[in-house]
């Protein structure tokens, strides 16, 4: 079995804005996550992959833990989005225009809103633990 640090060292921390319905919030949450995963270095997230007694393959879980947090309303992603850029924590978000038709009408959509004018739907974050912790400290676990 190979040397595995510490799981409270880093997290994933996701944040779902409360204002949507479960199968969209579900939905975002997968692609923020397959996102953000694309976007970490090769160890950096650390995945596991798990045998059982018959030699059955139990492939790739995060090492880490990934935490679901809920916001009242967009402004309070943002105001996280813009901590995690100035702590330097990596991370996807998921905002009002990635939900516009296919993959190409989506860039389009984004490319003509300002910032201001996004409303955020979430965001996933992978970093330093006591970091999230305070980018995350008012948000709630969702239930």
């Amino acid at each position: 079995m190979a040397y595995l640090p510490g799981d409270t060292e880093k997290r994933f921390v996701a944040i779902l804005n409360k204002k949507i319905e479960t199968g969209r919030a579900l939905n975002v949450l997968g692609h923020l996550s397959a996102g953000l995963s694309n976007r970490l270095e090769e160890d950096e997230a650390i995945f596991v992959d798990y045998l059982d007694l018959d030699g059955g393959l139990h492939p790739s879980l995060s090492h880490y833990p990934f935490i679901v947090l809920k916001s009242d309303n967009s402004n309070k992603i943002r105001k996280a989005r813009v901590q995690a850029i100035e702590h330097g924590i990596k991370f996807t978000d998921f905002t009002h225009t990635m939900i516009e038709g296919g993959s190409v009408i989506q860039q389009q959509v984004t490319s003509r809103t300002k910032e201001e004018e996004f409303e955020y739907l979430g965001i996933c974050l992978f970093g330093n633990e006591e970091t999230l912790k305070r980018i995350t400290k008012k948000f709630s676990l969702y239930k």
